[in-house]
Protein backbone atom coordinates (compact mmCIF):
# COMPACT_ATOMS: atom_id res chain seq x y z
CA UNK A 1 0.00 0.00 0.00
CA UNK A 2 1.19 3.66 -0.75
CA UNK A 3 2.60 5.85 2.27
CA UNK A 4 1.17 8.58 3.17
CA UNK A 5 2.33 11.81 5.78
CA UNK A 6 -0.01 14.05 7.46
CA UNK A 7 0.12 17.74 8.83
CA UNK A 8 -2.00 18.46 12.14
CA UNK A 9 -1.56 22.32 13.11
CA UNK A 10 -2.63 23.26 16.57
CA UNK A 11 -3.41 26.48 17.86
CA UNK A 12 -3.98 25.50 21.81
CA UNK A 13 -0.68 24.10 23.16
CA UNK A 14 -0.26 20.13 22.63
CA UNK A 15 1.71 17.81 24.49
CA UNK A 16 4.19 14.39 23.58
CA UNK A 17 1.77 12.60 25.80
CA UNK A 18 -1.17 13.66 24.89
CA UNK A 19 -0.69 12.90 21.18
CA UNK A 20 0.89 9.47 22.24
CA UNK A 21 -2.88 8.76 23.20
CA UNK A 22 -3.93 9.90 19.83
CA UNK A 23 -1.59 7.81 17.88
CA UNK A 24 -2.64 4.75 20.32
CA UNK A 25 -6.20 5.29 19.51
CA UNK A 26 -5.44 5.43 15.83
CA UNK A 27 -3.72 1.92 16.45
CA UNK A 28 -6.99 0.44 18.05
CA UNK A 29 -8.92 1.26 15.44
CA UNK A 30 -6.94 1.42 12.13
CA UNK A 31 -7.12 -2.54 11.03
CA UNK A 32 -10.93 -1.83 10.62
CA UNK A 33 -10.29 0.54 7.89
CA UNK A 34 -7.06 -1.20 6.21
CA UNK A 35 -4.55 1.18 7.57
CA UNK A 36 -1.33 1.11 9.36
CA UNK A 37 -0.25 4.51 11.79
CA UNK A 38 3.28 3.26 12.10
CA UNK A 39 4.83 7.41 13.41
CA UNK A 40 4.38 10.68 14.74
CA UNK A 41 7.16 13.79 14.91
CA UNK A 42 6.18 16.36 17.01
CA UNK A 43 7.26 20.01 17.01
CA UNK A 44 5.78 21.56 20.80
CA UNK A 45 7.10 25.29 19.54
CA UNK A 46 5.35 25.10 15.93
CA UNK A 47 2.25 23.63 17.32
CA UNK A 48 2.66 20.77 14.19
CA UNK A 49 2.48 17.02 14.78
CA UNK A 50 3.16 15.10 11.23
CA UNK A 51 1.85 11.43 11.24
CA UNK A 52 3.69 8.56 8.71
CA UNK A 53 1.29 6.13 7.58
CA UNK A 54 -0.10 3.53 4.91
CA UNK A 55 -3.35 2.89 3.58
CA UNK A 56 -5.48 2.63 0.36
CA UNK A 57 -5.85 6.24 -0.05
CA UNK A 58 -5.54 9.50 2.16
CA UNK A 59 -9.51 9.61 2.56
CA UNK A 60 -9.68 6.20 4.25
CA UNK A 61 -6.49 7.32 6.32
CA UNK A 62 -7.83 10.40 6.88
CA UNK A 63 -11.32 8.65 7.91
CA UNK A 64 -9.07 6.93 10.97
CA UNK A 65 -8.53 10.28 12.24
CA UNK A 66 -12.00 11.17 12.61
CA UNK A 67 -13.19 8.29 14.26
CA UNK A 68 -10.64 7.74 16.68
CA UNK A 69 -10.07 11.11 18.31
CA UNK A 70 -11.19 13.88 15.41
CA UNK A 71 -7.97 15.77 14.90
CA UNK A 72 -8.30 15.74 11.16
CA UNK A 73 -4.81 16.42 9.43
CA UNK A 74 -4.90 20.24 7.74
CA UNK A 75 -2.71 18.51 4.84
CA UNK A 76 -2.09 15.05 3.63
CA UNK A 77 0.22 13.75 1.06
CA UNK A 78 2.16 10.51 -0.09
CA UNK A 79 5.32 9.73 0.52
CA UNK A 80 6.82 9.18 -3.31
CA UNK A 81 9.43 7.01 -4.15
CA UNK A 82 13.20 8.03 -2.40
CA UNK A 83 11.73 10.20 -0.03
CA UNK A 84 10.82 7.48 2.50
CA UNK A 85 14.69 7.47 3.45
CA UNK A 86 14.55 11.40 3.82
CA UNK A 87 12.12 11.53 6.32
CA UNK A 88 12.95 8.17 8.71
CA UNK A 89 16.02 7.83 9.62
CA UNK A 90 16.79 4.31 10.56
CA UNK A 91 19.32 5.09 13.74
CA UNK A 92 16.03 7.07 15.38
CA UNK A 93 14.02 5.35 18.24
CA UNK A 94 10.21 4.47 17.95
CA UNK A 95 8.60 5.37 21.22
CA UNK A 96 4.90 4.75 21.42
CA UNK A 97 4.74 5.96 17.94
CA UNK A 98 6.98 8.95 18.69
CA UNK A 99 10.25 9.44 16.71
CA UNK A 100 13.27 10.12 18.96
CA UNK A 101 16.74 10.79 17.76
CA UNK A 102 19.60 7.98 19.13
CA UNK A 103 20.69 10.12 22.09
CA UNK A 104 16.86 10.12 23.28
CA UNK A 105 15.83 13.55 22.17
CA UNK A 106 12.79 14.55 20.14
CA UNK A 107 12.76 14.71 16.42
CA UNK A 108 10.78 17.97 16.02
CA UNK A 109 10.56 17.00 11.87
CA UNK A 110 12.99 19.69 11.16
CA UNK A 111 14.78 19.09 7.97
CA UNK A 112 17.65 20.67 6.89
CA UNK A 113 18.39 20.79 2.67
CA UNK A 114 21.54 21.73 1.04
CA UNK A 115 21.57 22.57 -2.41
CA UNK A 116 24.96 22.28 -4.31
CA UNK A 117 25.60 23.64 -8.01
CA UNK A 118 28.28 22.72 -10.32
CA UNK A 119 29.44 23.89 -13.32
CA UNK A 120 32.42 22.83 -15.42
CA UNK A 121 35.18 25.41 -16.70
CA UNK A 122 34.09 25.20 -20.40
CA UNK A 123 37.29 26.89 -21.10
CA UNK A 124 39.24 23.44 -20.19
CA UNK A 125 37.61 21.65 -23.04
CA UNK A 126 38.80 21.41 -26.93
CA UNK A 127 36.12 20.48 -28.96
CA UNK A 128 32.33 19.30 -28.90
CA UNK A 129 31.74 19.51 -25.30
CA UNK A 130 29.53 16.31 -23.28
CA UNK A 131 26.56 18.58 -21.81
CA UNK A 132 27.90 16.51 -18.33
CA UNK A 133 30.99 18.29 -18.29
CA UNK A 134 29.28 21.42 -18.71
CA UNK A 135 26.90 20.86 -15.80
CA UNK A 136 27.84 18.39 -13.30
CA UNK A 137 31.43 16.71 -13.48
CA UNK A 138 31.66 12.86 -12.77
CA UNK A 139 34.48 13.54 -9.86
CA UNK A 140 32.52 16.30 -8.76
CA UNK A 141 29.35 14.69 -8.21
CA UNK A 142 31.20 11.68 -6.57
CA UNK A 143 32.70 14.43 -3.97
CA UNK A 144 29.50 15.58 -2.93
CA UNK A 145 27.81 12.50 -2.69
CA UNK A 146 30.56 10.96 -0.26
CA UNK A 147 30.04 13.98 1.78
CA UNK A 148 26.78 13.95 2.05
CA UNK A 149 26.74 10.10 3.57
CA UNK A 150 29.49 11.09 5.37
CA UNK A 151 27.33 13.70 7.32
CA UNK A 152 24.36 11.13 7.65
CA UNK A 153 22.51 13.15 4.84
CA UNK A 154 20.32 10.99 1.92
CA UNK A 155 20.34 12.59 -1.80
CA UNK A 156 16.99 13.51 -2.70
CA UNK A 157 16.59 12.60 -6.83
CA UNK A 158 15.30 15.33 -8.71
CA UNK A 159 15.29 16.07 -12.42
CA UNK A 160 17.21 19.31 -12.52
CA UNK A 161 21.35 18.57 -12.24
CA UNK A 162 21.94 19.91 -8.94
CA UNK A 163 22.85 17.78 -6.29
CA UNK A 164 19.97 18.01 -2.79
CA UNK A 165 20.66 16.74 0.50
CA UNK A 166 18.57 16.50 3.24
CA UNK A 167 19.87 16.46 6.58
CA UNK A 168 18.38 15.78 10.53
CA UNK A 169 20.88 17.78 11.91
CA UNK A 170 21.40 21.11 10.66
CA UNK A 171 25.29 21.63 11.76
CA UNK A 172 25.53 18.51 9.57
CA UNK A 173 24.48 19.55 6.76
CA UNK A 174 26.96 22.58 7.46
CA UNK A 175 30.06 20.86 8.06
CA UNK A 176 28.88 19.01 4.86
CA UNK A 177 28.79 22.32 2.92
CA UNK A 178 32.02 23.65 4.56
CA UNK A 179 33.90 20.83 4.22
CA UNK A 180 33.01 20.43 0.63
CA UNK A 181 33.72 23.71 -0.04
CA UNK A 182 37.24 23.32 1.18
CA UNK A 183 37.67 20.13 -0.84
CA UNK A 184 36.54 22.03 -3.98
CA UNK A 185 39.40 24.89 -3.15
CA UNK A 186 42.03 22.69 -2.10
CA UNK A 187 41.68 20.36 -5.41
CA UNK A 188 41.40 23.38 -7.76
CA UNK A 189 44.73 24.80 -6.07
CA UNK A 190 46.42 21.28 -6.66
CA UNK A 191 45.71 20.45 -10.05
CA UNK A 192 43.53 23.82 -11.98
CA UNK A 193 43.73 21.54 -15.20
CA UNK A 194 42.06 18.67 -13.75
CA UNK A 195 37.87 17.71 -14.01
CA UNK A 196 37.40 19.89 -10.79
CA UNK A 197 38.18 23.53 -12.61
CA UNK A 198 34.39 23.94 -11.75
CA UNK A 199 32.45 26.79 -10.43
CA UNK A 200 30.10 25.89 -7.46
CA UNK A 201 27.55 27.38 -5.31
CA UNK A 202 25.43 26.21 -2.21
CA UNK A 203 22.46 27.09 -0.64
CA UNK A 204 21.15 25.98 2.48
CA UNK A 205 17.54 25.81 4.44
CA UNK A 206 15.49 24.56 6.87
CA UNK A 207 11.81 23.48 7.36
CA UNK A 208 9.12 20.84 7.67
CA UNK A 209 8.13 18.01 5.69
CA UNK A 210 4.32 18.88 4.63
CA UNK A 211 2.86 22.16 4.41
CA UNK A 212 -0.58 23.08 3.02
CA UNK A 213 -0.90 22.60 -1.07
CA UNK A 214 3.39 21.13 -1.04
CA UNK A 215 4.14 18.23 -1.67
CA UNK A 216 6.58 16.53 0.38
CA UNK A 217 9.40 19.33 1.50
CA UNK A 218 8.75 20.96 -1.50
CA UNK A 219 8.98 24.28 0.49
CA UNK A 220 11.87 23.40 1.93
CA UNK A 221 14.00 22.34 -1.15
CA UNK A 222 12.55 25.20 -3.20
CA UNK A 223 14.01 27.97 -0.59
CA UNK A 224 17.82 26.24 -0.55
CA UNK A 225 17.59 26.45 -4.20
CA UNK A 226 16.26 29.75 -4.24
CA UNK A 227 19.31 30.52 -1.93
CA UNK A 228 21.76 28.37 -4.27
CA UNK A 229 20.49 30.48 -7.11
CA UNK A 230 21.27 33.95 -5.61
CA UNK A 231 24.99 32.79 -4.17
CA UNK A 232 27.96 33.94 -6.04
CA UNK A 233 30.33 30.85 -7.38
CA UNK A 234 32.75 29.84 -4.27
CA UNK A 235 29.80 30.80 -1.85
CA UNK A 236 27.48 29.45 0.91
CA UNK A 237 24.24 31.27 1.55
CA UNK A 238 22.01 30.52 4.53
CA UNK A 239 18.50 31.37 5.47
CA UNK A 240 18.22 32.84 9.21
CA UNK A 241 16.06 29.99 10.17
CA UNK A 242 18.72 27.59 9.47
CA UNK A 243 21.56 29.76 11.43
CA UNK A 244 19.40 30.21 14.31
CA UNK A 245 19.12 26.14 14.65
CA UNK A 246 22.67 25.63 14.25
CA UNK A 247 24.92 25.82 17.10
CA UNK A 248 27.87 24.95 14.77
CA UNK A 249 27.60 28.35 12.50
CA UNK A 250 26.73 29.81 16.33
CA UNK A 251 30.23 28.48 16.96
CA UNK A 252 32.48 28.42 14.70
CA UNK A 253 35.15 31.13 13.90
CA UNK A 254 36.33 30.12 10.36
CA UNK A 255 33.60 30.16 8.38
CA UNK A 256 34.25 31.76 5.17
CA UNK A 257 32.36 32.59 2.35
CA UNK A 258 29.16 32.50 3.55
CA UNK A 259 25.88 35.22 3.99
CA UNK A 260 23.02 34.56 5.70
CA UNK A 261 19.83 35.74 4.28
CA UNK A 262 17.27 37.75 6.73
CA UNK A 263 13.72 36.50 6.18
CA UNK A 264 12.21 39.81 4.90
CA UNK A 265 14.59 39.48 1.55
CA UNK A 266 13.93 35.89 1.43
CA UNK A 267 10.06 36.63 0.90
CA UNK A 268 10.91 39.55 -1.09
CA UNK A 269 12.89 36.74 -3.55
CA UNK A 270 10.54 34.31 -4.11
CA UNK A 271 8.10 36.75 -4.35
CA UNK A 272 10.18 37.70 -6.72
CA UNK A 273 10.47 34.23 -8.35
CA UNK A 274 7.00 32.69 -7.89
CA UNK A 275 6.63 35.35 -10.75
CA UNK A 276 9.42 35.41 -12.47
CA UNK A 277 9.66 30.82 -12.80
CA UNK A 278 5.92 30.76 -13.93
CA UNK A 279 6.79 33.54 -17.31
CA UNK A 280 10.23 32.87 -18.35
CA UNK A 281 9.06 32.03 -21.47
CA UNK A 282 6.85 35.02 -22.26
CA UNK A 283 8.90 37.31 -24.40
CA UNK A 284 6.95 40.55 -22.75
CA UNK A 285 8.42 39.67 -18.86
CA UNK A 286 10.53 42.55 -18.22
CA UNK A 287 11.63 44.45 -15.08
CA UNK A 288 8.77 47.29 -15.63
CA UNK A 289 6.01 44.37 -15.85
CA UNK A 290 7.44 42.44 -12.09
CA UNK A 291 8.01 45.96 -10.82
CA UNK A 292 4.33 46.40 -11.51
CA UNK A 293 3.23 42.65 -10.14
CA UNK A 294 4.96 42.68 -7.28
CA UNK A 295 4.04 45.90 -6.56
CA UNK A 296 7.55 48.52 -5.95
CA UNK A 297 8.44 50.41 -8.12
CA UNK A 298 11.85 50.16 -10.93
CA UNK A 299 14.39 51.54 -8.95
CA UNK A 300 13.14 49.89 -5.67
CA UNK A 301 13.00 46.37 -7.51
CA UNK A 302 16.68 47.29 -8.70
CA UNK A 303 18.20 48.16 -5.58
CA UNK A 304 16.59 45.39 -3.75
CA UNK A 305 17.96 42.60 -5.94
CA UNK A 306 21.33 44.10 -6.45
CA UNK A 307 21.49 43.65 -2.27
CA UNK A 308 20.15 40.39 -2.11
CA UNK A 309 21.79 38.75 -5.47
CA UNK A 310 24.35 41.17 -6.27
CA UNK A 311 22.74 41.11 -9.92
CA UNK A 312 20.74 43.65 -11.63
CA UNK A 313 17.07 42.36 -12.06
CA UNK A 314 17.54 41.91 -16.25
CA UNK A 315 20.96 40.12 -14.90
CA UNK A 316 19.48 37.82 -12.84
CA UNK A 317 16.50 36.92 -15.31
CA UNK A 318 19.25 35.87 -17.64
CA UNK A 319 20.39 33.79 -15.23
CA UNK A 320 17.60 32.12 -14.84
CA UNK A 321 16.71 31.61 -18.50
CA UNK A 322 20.14 30.28 -19.44
CA UNK A 323 20.01 27.52 -16.39
CA UNK A 324 16.53 26.77 -18.03
CA UNK A 325 17.99 26.34 -21.22
CA UNK A 326 20.78 24.52 -20.32
CA UNK A 327 18.48 21.58 -18.60
CA UNK A 328 16.39 21.89 -21.45
CA UNK A 329 19.27 20.92 -23.42
CA UNK A 330 19.92 17.84 -21.48
CA UNK A 331 16.46 16.52 -21.85
CA UNK A 332 16.89 15.65 -25.67
CA UNK A 333 13.57 16.94 -26.99
CA UNK A 334 13.57 20.01 -28.30
CA UNK A 335 16.00 21.73 -30.73
CA UNK A 336 17.75 25.00 -30.40
CA UNK A 337 14.81 27.42 -31.42
CA UNK A 338 12.11 26.09 -29.73
CA UNK A 339 14.69 26.34 -26.13
CA UNK A 340 14.63 29.63 -27.07
CA UNK A 341 11.32 30.29 -27.89
CA UNK A 342 11.01 28.22 -24.31
CA UNK A 343 13.24 30.98 -22.35
CA UNK A 344 11.45 33.38 -23.72
CA UNK A 345 14.18 34.75 -27.00
CA UNK A 346 12.22 35.25 -30.39
CA UNK A 347 15.84 35.58 -32.24
CA UNK A 348 17.71 32.05 -31.29
CA UNK A 349 20.77 33.66 -32.73
CA UNK A 350 20.51 36.57 -29.76
CA UNK A 351 19.64 33.34 -27.51
CA UNK A 352 22.57 31.57 -28.53
CA UNK A 353 24.96 34.14 -28.17
CA UNK A 354 23.61 35.12 -24.53
CA UNK A 355 24.15 31.07 -23.72
CA UNK A 356 27.76 31.20 -24.75
CA UNK A 357 28.67 34.66 -22.84
CA UNK A 358 26.76 32.51 -20.09
CA UNK A 359 29.10 28.86 -20.34
CA UNK A 360 31.40 29.54 -22.82
CA UNK A 361 30.36 27.53 -25.70
CA UNK A 362 27.12 27.67 -27.88
CA UNK A 363 24.10 25.51 -27.52
CA UNK A 364 24.90 24.04 -31.18
CA UNK A 365 28.24 22.88 -29.74
CA UNK A 366 26.84 20.83 -26.90
CA UNK A 367 26.77 16.76 -27.29
CA UNK A 368 23.31 15.47 -26.52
Amino acid sequence: MPLFMDFHLFTDEITIEGVKEAHMADKRIQEKYGVKYHQFWINEEAGTVFCLMEGPDKETCEQVHREAHGAVACEIVEVEGGFYDVIVNRSQIIDKGLVRHKDGSVDNANRFILVVDIIGNTSMVKGPLDIANIKLPNEARKLVLSSIEKYEGTEVKQVQDSIIGVFINADHALRCAVDLKKKFDAKKMQNPNSELDIYYRMGLSSGQPVHENKKLLEEAITSARRLCLIAEYGEIVLSRNFERLSRFYQNARDISSTRIIENNEQRFLNNFLEHTEKNLSDTNLSVNSLSSTIGVSRPQLYRKMVSITGRSPNSFIRDLKMTKALNLIKERRLNISEIALEVGYNNPSYFSKCFQEKYGVAPSQVIR
